[in-house]
């Protein structure tokens, strides 16, 4: 009987060590800018997934994903392929960032730009200032 009770004491803690990791993750703010150059769309589906899956580990994060160069892609209506997504994402918090150089440089129709994104002056500058200020810094794609 009382290596029953022992055992269960065990199990027990080890319910409550494992409780209050998980519930210390999720109560974690953490700040993440995710720069996107890359066009190929199955990049943005699994950028979008990873997304999701940091807000689902941790709901509280700020996350902001930079698109330029060839990146832009998944911000235009006329080739995204993860638009519903991306309103999703917005509506959870999540920044989307347009590059105006990348816009200008490749004669984009500000139009085509979708509404829930941002435009900034210079992607790579909205990198950087972001890692400055100590956000964690991920590449899409590779």
């Amino acid at each position: 009987m009382k290596m029953k009770a022992g055992i269960l004491m065990i199990m027990a803690m080890m319910f409550f060590v494992s409780a209050q990791s998980q519930s210390s993750v999720n109560n974690k703010k953490y700040k993440i800018i995710i720069q996107m150059t890359n066009g190929d769309s199955s990049v943005h589906k699994g950028t979008i997934r990873q997304i999701n899956n940091a807000l689902t580990a941790a709901p509280n994060s700020k996350i902001e994903v930079v698109c330029h160069s060839a990146g832009i892609n998944m911000l235009q209506t006329s080739k995204s392929t993860t638009l519903a997504q991306i309103k999703d994402l917005k509506s959870r918090g999540v920044v989307f960032a347009a590059c105006a150089n990348t816009i200008r440089e490749r004669n984009i129709d500000k139009a085509d730009i979708v509404g829930e994104a941002i435009i900034v002056p210079a992607g790579i500058i909205e990198v950087v200032d972001k890692e400055t200020k100590g956000w964690a810094y991920l590449k899409a794609g590779n």
